[in-house]
């Protein structure tokens, strides 16, 4: 099970940190990874972390402001936001897959579970 808190109202610019703690299995056996659904858009790709997390991945549009990371003895997965845009404003989900292969990790539909999410607001 995981949950997902975090979100808020924020303006352009300013950073916030999403968390996501998974309870049971050690996190740290599965594919982590944020996604995001913006009003009258599909869900698309964040980053993730690859198991053990010593490997990161990023949606092109975040990269460099996004940080993915991963706490194993938490069992708690980061999204640290910097530089926060209004483009950013979406309903973020944590999700995460013990089995899931490489060329897949930026699909939603390969994840086996999914937090409830979390709104981000970024106002101009």
């Amino acid at each position: 099970q995981l949950q997902a808190c975090g979100g808020g109202l924020v303006q352009a610019g300013d950073s916030l940190r999403l968390s996501c703690t998974a309870s049971g299995r050690p996190s740290s056996s599965y594919v982590m990874a944020w996604f995001r659904q913006a009003p009258g858009k599909e869900r698309e790709f964040v980053a993730a972390l690859g198991r053990g997390g010593g490997s990161t991945y990023y949606n092109d549009s975040v990269k460099g402001r996004f940080t993915i990371s991963r706490d194993n003895a938490k069992n708690t997965m980061y999204l640290q936001m910097y530089s926060l845009e209004p483009e950013d404003t979406a309903v973020y989900y944590c999700a995460a897959d013990r089995g899931i292969i490489l060329s897949a990790i930026r699909n939603s539909g390969d994840y086996h579970y999914w937090g409830q999410g979390t709104e981000l607001t970024v106002s101009s």
